[in-house]
């Protein structure tokens, strides 16, 4: 089976704690501070690739991670930077949000490189944190965490024409006589599991990519047989050519496939009803006698609402030409630049909510404040010293802890909890 769809977990690298440490040195008593800085950590990137066509690589694992950046050292030496994870996937991949399926980044056009995930930034050494009041700082600041986050991937087709219709009415016929794609012809339903892309190449007109896309059901719209899988691709197409049975030599009615199509693509996504349609009445070959009323209904149906219908024959060739230069004719209306879906989702805000805090008061009146941020910190600084504990009100203040404190109506001699930690609240 064509693999368009994977679901994997992606995380950034974490960023590498500051050091602390002071100069030792013979005949230097009293050395400074020179603890480093830590290294940032690596970033999640992906990058198109042009000979993927899939995403097979990504349906047998699961996890992929970028790498931790180093902790400072002693005599000043900076931890190196974790290494940037590189994701290849194939042109015109949609990366989402698994949770709420937002768009993260679209890897198409001229997006063929994107940072999804950056990685978090290394702490500060002690040396960055001496004044001339406070010249030897026993506290460093930790790394930055990483950011992990389920992302799906989703492989839209990059195609100016997409071919849709039921199974079995010659969109493959039509394809292979067109475009130089070779796909397999047979006379089944469903022959067709993956779309298979062509160029069209037209004299004295704008060439072309075609999609064959694979034969649509009823209720495809609802997951029905494939029904998913193959909309899916639909959306990023500019043109939708229908084409139709108008011979209906397998007892189809060629009107109410239309019509059924046309429901299913509301059914999934309302706007694929805004793209210019054409309709391709196709097997007029085997159209015996006068009997053109097939055609003669689908004309007085839909030429009125702007949808022209073209008679062919995919097997002949009779009618092509006329379709695939009025398609060219619409393709050069709607422009050349292609369908790119534009962000909704930024994983950094994930960040940034996990580094939040809750201000609380319990049954006894003690203010009670936590959130991973502040656990993190009071692990690496020592608030039992007094320069300690002034770093410690600095990044209160800084992070805007104070005044949520404030703002829930916090008085001074009230008590304050953070995490085992307690203390009478003073401006």
């Amino acid at each position: 089976m064509f693999a368009d769809r994977a679901k994997i977990i992606i995380k950034s690298g974490k960023g590498g704690n500051g050091h602390v440490s002071f100069r030792r040195e013979k005949y230097v008593p009293n050395g400074g501070p020179d603890g480093g800085n830590g290294g940032k950590g690596g970033d999640v990137i992906f990058q198109a690739d042009e000979g993927m066509n899939t995403l097979s690589d990504y349906r047998h694992r699961r996890k992929f991670s970028a790498g931790n950046g180093e902790d400072g050292g002693k005599k000043n030496c900076h931890g190196k930077n974790g290494v940037d994870l590189i994701l290849k996937v194939p042109q015109g991949t949609v990366i989402k949000d698994a949770k709420s399926g937002r768009v993260i980044a679209d890897i198409s056009g001229k997006n063929q490189t994107q940072v999804i995930l950056k990685g978090g930034k290394g702490g500060l050494g002690n040396q960055n944190f001496a004044t001339p009041t406070m010249q030897a700082p026993k506290y460093a600041q930790p790394g930055q965490e990483a950011i992990e986050v389920e992302v799906l991937l989703e492989l839209k087709v990059i195609a100016d024409v997409g071919l849709i219709g039921f199974p079995n009415v010659g969109k493959s016929t039509l394809l292979s006589r067109v475009t130089n794609a070779q796909p397999k012809i047979a006379n089944y339903h469903f022959t067709t599991l993956s779309p298979n892309l062509g160029v069209v190449d037209l004299e004295g007109a704008r060439g072309f990519v075609m999609a064959d896309i694979p034969g649509l059901i009823e209720g495809a719209s609802k997951g029905v047989g494939l029904g998913h899988e193959f909309l899916r691709h639909i959306e990023r197409t500019k043109v939708m050519v229908h084409l139709v049975d108008a011979a209906s030599t397998e007892g189809r009615n060629p009107l109410e496939d239309v019509k059924t199509i046309n429901e299913e693509l509301e059914a999934y996504n309302p706007n694929l009803l805004k793209k210019p349609q054409v309709i391709a009445a196709n097997k007029i070959d085997a159209i015996y006698g006068e009997d053109q009323s097939a055609l003669d209904l689908l004309k007085a149906e839909y030429e009125e609402k702007g949808i022209k219908v073209f008679p062919i024959s995919a097997v002949s060739g009779q009618g092509v030409l006329e379709l695939l230069y009025y398609v060219s004719g619409l393709l050069k209306e709607i422009g050349e630049e292609p369908i790119i879906y534009e962000q909704e989702f930024d994983p950094s805000l994930k960040m940034l909510k996990e580094e939040s805090y809750t201000v609380e008061q319990d049954d006894d009146g003690v203010f009670v404040v936590e959130g991973p941020k502040i656990d993190k910190m009071l692990g690496y600084t020592n608030i039992e010293t007094e320069k300690g504990f002034l770093f410690f009100q600095k990044f209160l203040k800084e992070q805007g802890i104070l005044q949520a404190l404030e703002d829930r109506g916090i008085e001074e001699g009230d008590t304050v909890r953070m995490y085992g930690h307690q203390f009478e609240y003073y401006k």
